[in-house]
């Protein structure tokens, strides 16, 4: 049989054998460095309470949008991947359709994501998953998932990971995290996120409910939006004294707006109330953004936001399924104009950060990177999502570095529910690197000395200089 792609020492290395060279050396200079996950997706209960996983279906299949997405759009219903809690067919079924259709995923980035966790954590070649061997690999891999030494504590440790942010709800009391950080046999950070998105969005269909529970949770004693305004800020304050260092903000547009309070009041009172119309909506959820920026100066938390994307698209998958199944649909975004009432105040506030993520290529080379190389607060996002991908990887790195250069970025952030694939995730990122430096070398554009400063600080310096880690 011939070698494997999935190990190939070269694999997203230049095609040009000199350039090449200057990769692999760039690449060996980081390859072993603790991954730092300054933003990301999984539940920091799991690893709390050291769960084991369930079986291979449930732990690479089900829960990721990346991978039932593309099987849904050639025709496999999302409940015969057991997507949703769905238990329509056995896992072992799911994991059938699954391999019969993994030739599906040639030439993605989750093709080329899977095919390293195969390999590097399961020890399968990836030519195995093919609809003969379904069952075999997948008797394989749960006897791997068995093993006492494959928990998510175990795998902290064994897949080098240093830092590891999850998301989390306002009101969430942290406790996952709290055990963790009293834990001295547990050496990785393990990071909670202030992600008030529910509490902010009025088309959300509990809104009203949740806000009103932040009031009374956290209000100090105050009514509608003072007391929102106030509980806003002592969650926060809550979740910096439990180790937090961000908060995200999943924003519909990158627009922030600048209220009085009787303005911005009235909004709320229609939020409430369920009356206010989409255009008023966004105008608050802008304002919140303003205010959120407001709050980071004060309490040192760094602010991310990921906008553009219309969530949950399709009605009937959203009923059957619930959110994050794989119909979510980016659009262009204008952030040199949506950011100018919060960067007018906060953009040369001392200590404030702020990341912003796209899904619009458009705009980093037009708009983020002009932004990132004028205000000190402002730091380029990593390509997100559908964004995350080797070619879009590189194409970013070119459109960001002449205007910004690479001490303005954030670091790799692989945003992932998808525990397995974080270690194939960063790789990558740094095989990309590796490969955008060795041409600058390769063209006399920097020295390799150089070059092997930089990419360590992309990849060690970076994320802990924006993150404030």
């Amino acid at each position: 049989m011939s070698s494997s792609i999935a190990n190939h020492p070269d694999r997203l290395l230049p095609a040009d054998a000199g350039v090449r060279e200057i990769a692999r050396s760039l690449h060996a200079a980081v390859e072993h460095l603790p991954i730092i996950s300054p933003h990301g997706h999984v539940d920091a209960g799991m690893i709390a309470r050291d769960d084991a996983f369930p079986d291979p279906t449930a732990l690479l299949i089900s829960p990721d949008h990346y991978v039932t997405r593309l099987l849904h759009a050639n025709n496999v219903p999302l409940d015969a991947l057991r997507v949703g809690g769905s238990q329509k067919v056995s896992a072992l079924d799911a994991w059938k359709t699954f391999c019969a259709n993994y030739h599906l995923f040639d030439g993605t980035a989750s093709g080329y994501w899977l095919r390293q966790e195969f390999i590097e954590v399961f020890g399968i070649d990836d030519r195995e998953i093919t609809a003969e061997n379904a069952e075999a690999t997948y008797r394989a891999i749960q006897a791997r998932i068995d093993a006492p030494d494959f928990r998510p504590r175990a795998l902290m440790d064994s897949f080098s990971i240093e830092v590891l942010a999850t998301t989390d709800d306002p009101l969430d009391d942290l406790a996952a995290h709290r055990q963790l950080a009293q834990d001295s046999s547990f050496a990785p950070r393990v990071l909670p996120t202030f992600r008030p998105d529910a509490y902010i969005k009025f088309w959300g269909a509990d809104f009203a409910q949740k806000a009103d529970a932040l009031i009374q949770a956290a209000g100090e004693g105050k009514a509608g939006y003072d007391g929102y305004l106030a509980a806003m800020a002592t969650r926060r304050q809550y979740f910096v004294e439990h180790g937090a260092v961000s908060s995200d903000h999943g924003a519909q547009t990158p627009a922030t707006l600048k209220l009085d309070r009787d303005e911005a009041a009235a909004l709320f009172a229609k939020g409430m109330a369920g009356t206010a119309s989409m255009a008023e909506a966004l105008a608050f959820e802008a304002h919140m953004m303003y205010q959120q920026a407001a709050m980071a100066v004060q309490d040192g938390l760094v602010m991310t936001m990921h906008p553009g994307v219309h969530r949950n698209t399709h009605t009937a998958t959203l009923a059957a399924f619930g959110p994050d199944t794989g119909h979510d649909i980016p659009f262009a975004v204008d952030y040199a104009g949506g950011l100018r009432p919060l960067l007018e105040d906060f953009g040369t506030a001392p200590g404030f950060h702020f990341i912003p993520f796209t899904i619009d290529e458009t705009v980093f080379s037009r708009e983020i990177a002009p932004l990132a190389g004028f205000y000190p607060s402002v730091f380029i996002g990593a390509p997100w999502w559908f964004l995350d991908a080797p070619d879009a990887m590189m194409r970013f790195r070119s459109a960001v570095t002449e205007t910004a250069g690479f001490s303005r970025s954030s670091g790799f952030i692989d945003d992932t529910r998808a525990f397995c694939s974080i270690p194939a995730r960063h790789d990558a990122s740094r095989r990309i690197e590796a490969s955008f430096l060795a041409r600058l070398v390769a063209e006399h554009r920097i020295t390799e000395e150089r070059a092997h400063q930089i990419i360590v600080d992309i990849v060690d310096a970076a994320p802990r200089r924006a993150f404030k880690l």
